[in-house]
């Protein structure tokens, strides 16, 4: 039997990278998928596309996570297309690296508002909707502990999402919803390659330090979501799971 059979999942960035493997991996466990996008509505319908050609279930909203007004208006979608709310991964993130004497409030904001900000305000929607055994999986990074220098905007939005995943699991526990992070280290995505990550010194030295000898791929990052989506981590909340082959 699917794992996720009759839950229903909102995954926010889901349009590419990460996101769109979380939602295609969900889907194929027999959850119906919300995938969410902020601007590439033609990335979202194909990966709905990719879902219902299987005999999936999902629709596409778009909705930038760092308006609460649109944070609000994609949960409501989901609960009116599939009436109910299970699984909320928040997903939806940007990077830049800069080095000190570079950032701007702009540069702050940016990584901030969607990162952190769009986190909370997504949550705090679907939690109106969530029951017992609902589960909330941040996407955090393996930044937060490794602090790779030109990095202290991005390495700070991701440590505060691991500081928020720890608070939650505790604010949400008593209604028995789990909250955890996924922490992936260097994946091969649209955006590392659009980076000049993949390919470059930056990507050879980490799979050097890699005991598993490779980059990560979305649908490694998938597995991982699918687990703490599912009932099979029923007694997992405020863990933040590593997710890099080793690279620490």
């Amino acid at each position: 039997m699917s794992k996720l059979a009759g839950k229903v999942a909102i995954v926010t960035g889901a349009s590419k990278g990460i996101g769109a493997a979380i939602a295609k991996a969900l889907a194929a466990e027999g959850a119906q998928i919300v995938v969410n996008y902020a601007s590439s509505q033609a990335g979202a319908d194909a990966v709905v596309q990719a879902i219902t050609a299987t005999g999936g279930k999902a629709i596409a909203v778009q909705g930038d996570v760092s308006k609460a007004e649109q944070a609000n208006r994609l949960v409501e979608a989901a609960v009116q297309e599939f009436g109910r709310l299970d699984v909320l991964v928040n997903n939806s993130g940007v990077y830049e690296f800069s080095a000190i004497e570079d950032i701007t409030e702009e540069h702050y904001h940016r990584m901030f508002d969607v990162n952190v900000l769009g986190v909370l305000l997504v949550t705090k929607a679907a939690v109106k909707h969530l029951g017992e055994g609902g589960s909330v999986i941040n996407i955090s990074s393996v930044v937060s502990s490794l602090a790779p220098p030109a990095s202290s905007v991005y390495t700070g939005t991701k440590a505060a999402v691991d500081a928020i995943t720890s608070v939650l699991a505790k604010e949400l526990g008593p209604r028995k919803i789990r909250v955890n992070a996924i922490l992936p280290g260097m994946v091969e995505t649209e955006g590392t390659h659009t980076a000049g990550i993949v390919g470059s010194d930056l990507q050879h030295n980490a799979v050097a330090q890699t005991p598993l000898g490779r980059i990560g791929q979305p649908e490694d990052i998938a597995k991982v979501a699918v687990f703490l989506a599912s009932d099979d981590a029923g007694w997992l909340t405020g863990d933040h799971i590593i997710a890099s082959g080793g690279f620490r």
